[in-house]
């Protein structure tokens, strides 16, 4: 199989446990408190993958000019469009104890979360596409995004539901984003197959910048909010799960 064809499936099966969250989430009433405590080991497991897979990984084959630009201008690029959205009513697209807004409540606000959730899941894909360069998807990577979109898609489907968005509306969202994942780890395999070190090291490090931003802005607060003291214990068990299936 192609290595393109590869990093899309792969993308494609990382980016289907969202669809499985919100599965989860429509026909089961999961605690709030169980699913904080999955956000915060998933964020633990994204903030090990992109320290040791990611941006480490950048820094040795491209440098650290081109790393730290890629990485500062990433968290800029999410950080911006988040604020953007937040606005037109997407700020809690992540929260699942009813503080999603409805479409009556803000309009367009269904969209924008929508963009939103997208927004969040494109660079795990990109990355998991760059990964498959060398001829292998990175274990951790791969684990982090499955492991991580699981609590992301449960949670924000949650919220969906008591928002009073139809099934339709909640699966079309993520089933598209799971497709997307698809697309945009072929496409980081595809475009940047004969990259240099430097731009496959700057675009990496944007993609890093942008999930770290995504976990500080989105994950942890809602894992805090439900799971509070424990938020932290989770998190460093997320961590060391990554950081030993990387050094497997």
């Amino acid at each position: 199989m192609p290595g393109w064809a590869s990093a899309g499936l792969w993308g494609l099966l990382a980016g289907s446990t969202l669809v499985a969250g919100a599965a989860v989430a429509w026909l089961v009433r999961v605690p709030p408190r169980v699913v904080a405590g999955v956000m915060a080991f998933g964020a633990g497991v994204l903030v090990a993958a992109l320290s040791f897979e990611l941006v480490d990984e950048a820094e040795r084959s491209g440098g650290l000019a081109p790393t730290a630009g890629g990485f500062l201008a990433g968290a800029l690029a999410y950080v911006g469009a988040n604020l953007a959205l937040a606005r037109r009513g997407a700020r809690h697209r992540k929260r699942s104890a009813g503080m999603q807004p409805t479409e009556a409540q803000v309009q367009g606000s269904g969209m924008a979360i929508a963009v939103g959730a997208l927004l969040d899941g494109v660079p795990e894909s990109v990355v998991l596409g760059l990964s498959l360069r060398d001829g292998g998807v990175g274990a951790a990577m791969l684990a982090a995004v499955a492991i991580s979109n699981l609590p992301e898609g449960l949670s924000s489907a949650a919220g969906m539901k008591a928002a009073g968005r139809r099934p339709g509306y909640v699966f079309g969202v993520w089933g598209a984003i799971a497709a997307a994942s698809g697309v945009a780890a072929l496409a980081g395999n595809l475009a940047l197959a004969d990259a240099s070190p430097e731009v496959v090291a700057a675009i990496t490090a944007v993609a890093a910048g942008a999930i770290l931003a995504m976990v500080a802005d989105t994950m942890i607060p809602e894992a805090f909010e439900r799971a509070h003291a424990y938020t932290g214990l989770l998190t460093t068990l997320g961590f060391l799960t990554s950081f030993t299936i990387d050094r497997f």
